[in-house]
């Protein structure tokens, strides 16, 4: 079951596997950008192979997926669950820990009463993509963005 990385280390733990995403993080700056964007909203969650909550999950356990999250609101949505950020460790995907992800995540919304889950997924994703179907999404919108 996915937990949230509240520590520095259970945060420090999750940043092998989203450079996977996202390889553009670096390391030693990692922490710090987590923690202020916590101060936005954002939220971390993972999944690691023993998943025991331990004050040394670095050496104790291997977190195979994470996610990045966000509740917020807007006049499209209303209040919304917006996942930034979705990965498993490419060593272990098609092992289910996507799927907990979804569902965990997908939980967590209805919890917070919101009227949505959503995500954006880049084109070249075409696995994700297929993924995200089966879990019954669908391509509500186009997202345009222009880099500054």
């Amino acid at each position: 079951m996915p937990q949230r990385a509240k520590t520095d280390a259970e945060i420090e733990a999750c940043f092998k596997v989203m450079a996977e995403l996202r390889p553009h993080l670096k390391k030693n700056q990692f922490l710090s950008t987590v923690r202020n964007m916590e101060s936005e909203g954002f939220r971390l969650i993972y999944i690691a192979t023993d998943n025991i909550a331990t004050d040394n999950i670095a050496t104790d356990n291997k977190v195979v997926a994470a996610a990045g999250y966000r509740i917020c609101s807007n006049l499209f949505m209303g209040k919304h669950l917006y996942v930034d950020d979705l990965v498993t460790a490419k060593a272990n995907r098609s092992s289910g820990y996507g799927k907990r992800m979804i569902e965990w995540l997908r939980d967590e919304a209805k919890r917070s009463n919101c009227k949505f889950l959503h995500l954006d997924s880049g084109t070249h994703r075409g696995r994700a993509h297929k993924f995200y179907f089966q879990e019954g999404f669908t391509i509500a919108s186009y997202h345009f963005s222009e880099e500054l």
